[in-house]
């Protein structure tokens, strides 16, 4: 009886200690883990005091560097993106054949393999009124734009593919288009 009384004013005066005044601040250990030192990445002076490269790394786009699409997603960027844009990269197998790859992976489950609008998912029924490209008015532009922005019930694919990977598609949805009007 006597530890268990000794253990419960142990218990009150500890309360009694932990609850000390809360504007003044306790005790830290390890106050680094606590309080982080703020610092700016992209400041002048980096991080450690060394300046930061004006100059992006190879291979990577600066910030506010110019490979975004200004296109908006209306109609009148569909129809601009229509007549203004074009193909820049050169039609060649290694393209064609990368840009089937991607085909297969995110446009052929609707559009279909042969691009006719008779994929897995319109054929399971998940999706109805899917495009055939043989019926559609389109050219690299339209299609590049649908890729970037989506249409109707399609998303947009532009986080998914890089710009290289857009046009090699297009290139593909082209020929299929070829392939499809014989």
């Amino acid at each position: 009886m006597k530890n268990f009384r000794l253990i419960i004013a142990l218990l009150v005066v500890a309360s009694f200690i932990s609850c000390n005044n809360r504007r003044t601040p306790s005790l830290q250990y390890m106050p680094d883990m606590y309080v982080s030192v703020p610092y700016n990445p992209n400041g002048a002076e980096g991080l450690n005091g060394n300046p930061v490269n004006s100059e992006p790394v190879a291979g990577t786009i600066a910030r506010g560097g110019h490979a975004s699409y200004d296109i908006p997603n209306t109609n009148e960027g569909y129809e601009k993106a229509k007549a203004e844009l074009t193909n820049p990269i050169e039609a060649s197998e290694e393209n064609l054949e990368n840009g089937k790859k991607m085909y297969d992976i995110y446009c052929a489950t609707c559009h279909g393999t042969k691009g006719d609008g008779n994929g897995v998912l319109s054929q399971r029924e998940k999706f109805s009124g899917i495009p055939n490209y043989k019926d559609r008015d389109i050219n690299a532009g339209s299609i590049y734009h649908v890729i970037m922005h989506g249409k109707n019930l399609m998303g947009s694919h532009a986080s998914q593919l890089t710009y290289k990977e857009r046009w090699q598609i297009v290139q593909y949805v082209e020929q299929l288009r070829i392939e499809l009007a014989k």
